[in-house]
């Protein structure tokens, strides 16, 4: 099997002009998705929020809050069409530097069961699962559990 080395690409904060694209990237990839008003919501609350450029277009954003030595990866996509290149992985370790370098010791994650992909990219990335929030996703039919993840920062990431 041929390895498939990532698109050239750039990250960078997010900015303001870019929300209607982010919200119709997140639109198109969820099922039950955040509004707009959500990302600029948490743009205007500071929260680091950074998107991922690759061909001139958005292909996928991540969007962190950090406080009190604890960081929570909030929402993390990669638009469909660019699935499978190693993006998702090249924009959580940029992130994962983001949290390390305001000092955080600990990152959390919620994830959908029914998201194996992600489940695999956070397990491989180091996240461990420590717990269960029961109907935390809106879903067909209901709601699903999500799996909490943490990944536990060690001392010389952060130096």
């Amino acid at each position: 099997m041929a390895v498939v080395s990532p698109p050239a690409s750039e990250i960078r904060a997010l900015q303001p002009q870019d929300l209607d694209a982010v919200a119709a990237l997140e639109a198109e990839s969820y099922e039950f998705p955040w509004s707009r008003g959500i990302f600029s919501d948490c743009l205007r609350a500071g929260h680091p929020c950074w998107v991922l450029w690759v061909d001139g277009q958005i292909a996928g954003y991540g969007i962190l809050s950090i406080a009190a030595g604890e960081a929570h990866v909030l929402n993390l996509c990669i638009g469909r069409q660019w699935q499978g290149r190693g993006l998702g992985r090249r924009l959580l370790m940029r992130l994962l530097d983001v949290i390390r370098w305001s000092g955080a010791e600990r990152v959390f994650l919620e994830v959908r069961p029914s998201n194996p992909v992600a489940q695999k990219l956070y397990r491989t990335a180091g996240f461990t699962e420590i717990g269960r929030r029961p109907r935390y996703y809106p879903a067909q039919g209901g709601r699903e559990d999500a799996i909490v993840m943490e990944l536990v920062l060690r001392e010389s990431d952060r130096s």
